[in-house]
């Protein structure tokens, strides 16, 4: 299994937006896709609000490049992707990690 680590830096007062796009889209296009959840985090202390994180997993990375490459062609992202930043970008960088659990990793969040 790996992970992938996304940090998303937010448009000043567009968080509420990507939010929304998220509950009420990317989910479930994540799910149509193969891209699997694991966790979504914001920032309490020690870094800026209008960071967005967030952990999916993968079987491997093979699975991973086809995920991706079948959720970013579609025709139903693409139009929501943009109808949500017709008034403005909503997110202005993206930084990822491919990550994989040591096997002291806790149970309830890593292993299968």
């Amino acid at each position: 299994m790996i992970y992938e680590l996304r940090r998303y830096e937010v448009a000043p007062n567009k968080m509420g937006d990507l939010e929304n796009r998220f509950k009420n889209h990317t989910l479930r296009l994540f799910k149509k896709h193969g891209i699997t959840p694991v966790l979504f985090l914001q920032p309490v202390i020690g870094e800026a609000s209008n960071i967005f994180t967030y952990i999916v997993r993968f079987e491997n990375l093979a699975k991973r490049e086809k995920a991706w490459d079948s959720f970013m062609k579609d025709k139903e992202r693409i139009d929501i992707w943009q109808k949500s930043n017709e008034n403005g970008q909503i997110v202005l960088k993206i930084e990822n990690k491919i990550l994989q659990a040591t096997e002291y990793s806790p149970e309830i969040i890593f292993k299968d």
